[in-house]
């Protein structure tokens, strides 16, 4: 009996393996190249290539500036992280900018950020929802898809949930979509892994970034730059929350790392390589 029992529990151990996976096409936000990048964009996204990385997510202020250089390194372009003030008052720039990303083959579009004077309470977030279902509309017709990105205000107390509940209450799901970025939600003191699960099949883009042990919880971006840490280098379990974006239907991850401790190469390399050792 002794030995039938160790061989099942081999088997079981070959069987947990074979099933056992790595993310195997990690993106980079280049937002965490945005020191380097403009120098020798040629250069950097070739080391980007060389690391590994097959996806890239592009900011509008520098895409012009840099397209050229994404071609000729063979990375695919995926999402483009549009100007805030296009989802307020610059409203009228939106369309192009939405044409302008179709036409480069981009499948997302994103509101990336609110200002800190340009946020409120369940009112405000209400009615940016339905401004968020327009642009997501116009996304729509161009063969995209809008999605919001999140900090860590938007976990603010509200009613019975979080201002971000708020939000995507008064947003069309079929046109507004979430961007997960891991990293906020945790600072918020939320759980990436049952966030996932209450927005299944919302949530196709996310952001895989660490943050180190001992930052406090605080609903705000007002983190020392020390806070951020390299994906695997600081305290989120990231098997948990890879294993639950893939069941929560996740199409698309991205590194980034807001700031780094020397060149931010360095930092994605390092990212890519803990990313390589996370069995999920």
């Amino acid at each position: 009996m002794s030995m039938t029992i160790t061989r099942r529990a081999a088997l079981a151990g070959v069987a947990g393996a074979a099933f056992a996976r790595t993310l195997k096409t990690p993106g980079v936000q280049l937002y965490t190249v945005r020191s380097i990048i403009e120098q020798d964009p040629g250069k950097v996204l070739k080391e980007i290539a060389a690391i590994g990385f097959r996806e890239v997510e592009v900011t509008w202020a520098n895409l012009d500036k840099i397209w050229p250089a994404i071609q000729t390194a063979g990375l695919k372009p995926v999402s483009l992280h549009l100007d805030t003030p296009m989802f307020g008052k610059d409203q009228a720039k939106l369309p192009g900018a939405i044409d302008n990303a179709a036409s480069k083959g981009f499948r997302y579009v994103v509101c990336p950020y609110v200002r800190p004077e340009d946020r409120g309470g369940a009112d405000v977030m209400k009615r940016m929802g339905e401004s968020l279902t327009k642009a997501g509309e116009l996304a729509r017709k161009a063969g995209m898809t809008l999605c919001y990105h999140n900090h860590a205000f938007e976990f603010a107390p509200s009613g019975n949930g979080t201002l971000l509940d708020v939000l995507l209450a008064a947003s069309d799901p079929k046109l507004v979509q979430l961007e997960m970025d891991v990293m906020w939600v945790t600072i918020a003191g939320a759980d990436p892994v049952a966030l996932l699960a209450k927005y299944k099949g919302r949530a196709p883009l996310m952001h895989l970034k660490d943050v180190h042990k001992g930052v406090a919880t605080r609903l705000d971006e007002k983190v020392e730059r020390t806070a951020f840490a390299e994906v695997g280098a600081g305290r989120i379990g990231f098997a948990a929350v890879l294993k639950a974006a893939s069941k929560s239907g996740t199409k698309h991850y991205f590194v980034e790392q807001d700031q780094t401790p020397g060149n931010p190469i360095d930092s994605l390399r390092l990212s890519m390589a803990n990313l390589g050792k996370i069995e999920f």
